[in-house]
């Protein structure tokens, strides 16, 4: 993860910074980082499940947000925008912004090359210090491969991994709201590239 602007920044001139900038950064316990551009993989699949969610929970009492939307953790100092977050019931919105909210139930990552270990571990052990998080989506853009964290108790989560032996006859059912869509559903229209070598993969510049 390469860190562009290397001064300390206070939340608020983030903000600040945020509302005037052309493209959208993450801010990380005072430092300011750049969002690397989205994939029309990473497109298709956010929106395959967006509006999938959207259509399910027309009638319910649950939300759907994409990357637009920042999200708080206070505990880590960290705004940052999840490709997809459900609420259940009404968003709490940090200090009346109306594009910051604090109450995620689940939080779906779609990974790209140099942002899955960061996604994994980092950001996921900041995701857990919300008390309101409960399950926790990265879907693979690359091959067919969800991996599904879903809490049992305190300090405790249960993992679920689906992948392409899976695909024909297998749907992904989330455990904590009623919802489920079909491996097929989810990578509509994706088209991998061919596995690059280990020796290939490219330097970290930003977060995606």
């Amino acid at each position: 993860m390469q860190i562009t602007q290397q001064r300390y920044y206070t939340p608020e001139e983030y903000l600040e910074l945020e509302e005037a900038a052309d493209y959208k950064s993450e801010y990380i316990d005072g430092q300011v980082i750049p969002i690397a551009g989205g994939t029309i993989n990473h497109n298709r699949i956010s929106l395959n499940l967006s509006a999938a969610l959207n259509f399910a929970f027309c009638q319910q009492d649950y939300e759907v947000f994409m990357g637009d939307v920042r999200l708080w953790i206070p505990q880590k100092l960290t705004y940052t925008y999840p490709d997809v977050m459900i609420l259940a019931g009404e968003p709490e919105f940090f200090n009346n912004r109306k594009d910051v909210i604090l109450n995620p139930q689940i939080i779906v990552e779609v990974l790209s090359k140099s942002t899955k270990g960061y996604d994994r571990e980092d950001k996921f052990q900041a995701y857990r210090t919300i008390s309101t998080f409960q399950e926790y989506l990265l879907i693979d853009q690359t091959q067919i491969h969800v991996d599904q964290f879903s809490k049992t108790g305190k300090k405790q989560w249960a993992l679920r991994e689906y992948d392409e032996e899976d695909e024909e006859d297998e749907a992904i059912a989330l455990v904590t709201v009623p919802f489920e869509i079909s491996l097929q559903d989810l990578y509509n229209k994706v088209k991998f590239e061919p596995v690059e070598s280990e020796g290939e993969s490219a330097d970290i510049e930003g977060l995606g």
